[in-house]
């Protein structure tokens, strides 16, 4: 048997994961930090890496149920030690994987929050695009609902994966996989006005009055004004002060934009492979959420224009 720590276990296993799957930094964060907080547990029970099994498993989930932590945090938890749990066995630190014997509880996966049309419209253009750093917020608002990205591959997103002329973007998105997404006109113009002044970003003074550095070379797309490639934390600020000058639109996180991308392309009729596809998900299942969005656009669509729709008569049939 090996007598390996569980930390030893957690950092072989992480950077297993690292090579294999090509999980991004943050994937890998989040990762890590699930496994510490059983590993935390494990310690704390004096249980032994070769004792692991179904029974301390469950003994574990039920924690995180004490400590009130939602299902699908817990499933997230699960999904981390199931396959540490694989490396284990590969190891040869326990003979079978405890995991398949333990299920959670099934529960309704929230539906995302999004803009409306109009309310997507009055955002992008309450951002002045007359300075470089308004055009360089606009083109990141126009490609993130326009591209559909997540933030990471918007913020990573380098000058060669942009065509232009061809109108398509390259994406890297989870694992490492790449993807072709189209750009439409409204992001097209936005990316190449920026592009346009991008190098007139870095420049001027910081908040000190101290004069800013000499720009540094970087091949990202968007940068900041000294710079450097712009972060996840950024470009959320960043939006975070767009939409304070519309108080009702103060919820949203650059998430926000992928779920209106697909959310207004499924209730425009749109194939729900192709979405799939630009999204970049690789079950379609994760994709049909956007399907339940739409049929609340639907019904709304069916009792706005059709002519008997809205008839409550009396002892008429609830709709």
């Amino acid at each position: 048997m090996n007598s390996a720590s569980w930390e030893e276990l957690i950092d072989r296993h992480l950077s297993r994961q690292a090579v294999e799957r090509g999980l991004s930094p943050h994937s890998m964060e989040a990762y890590a930090r699930d496994l510490r907080d059983f590993a935390d547990w494990a310690v704390a029970k004096r249980l032994a890496p070769e004792r692991f099994d179904s029974t301390a498993l469950t003994g574990y989930l039920e924690q995180l149920a004490e400590r009130e932590f939602e299902v699908a945090t817990q499933r997230r938890h699960l999904a981390s030690i199931r396959s540490l749990a694989r490396t284990m066995v590969d190891e040869k630190v326990i003979e079978r994987e405890p995991a398949p014997a333990v299920k959670l509880r099934p529960h309704p996966r929230k539906l995302p929050r999004t803009l409306g049309r109009a309310d997507m419209a009055r955002l992008i253009e309450s951002i002045d695009a007359s300075t470089p750093r308004g055009m360089r917020d606009r083109a990141m608002l126009e490609l993130g609902y326009g591209c559909g990205l997540r933030v990471s591959e918007l913020v990573n997103l380098e000058l060669h994966q942009v065509g232009l002329e061809a109108g398509v973007i390259v994406v890297i998105g989870k694992g490492s996989k790449e993807r072709m997404v189209p750009l439409g006109g409204a992001a097209k113009r936005a990316l190449r006005a920026y592009l346009g002044v991008r190098n007139r970003i870095p420049a001027g003074a910081d908040k000190e009055g101290r004069k800013a550095p000499k720009p540094l070379r970087s091949t990202a797309v968007f940068i900041t004004r000294l710079g450097r490639p712009m972060t996840r934390q950024a470009f959320f600020k960043a939006l975070k002060e767009w939409a304070a000058r519309e108080p009702r639109l103060g919820w949203i996180s650059p998430h926000t934009l992928r779920h209106c991308f697909a959310t207004h392309l499924v209730e425009g009729g749109a194939d729900l492979r192709a979405v799939q596809e630009m999204l970049g998900h690789s079950d379609i299942s994760t994709t049909q959420i956007y399907t339940h969005l739409s049929r609340g656009h639907l019904r709304k669509v069916h009792r706005t224009y059709h002519p008997r729709a809205r008839r409550d008569t009396a002892g008429a049939q609830g709709y």
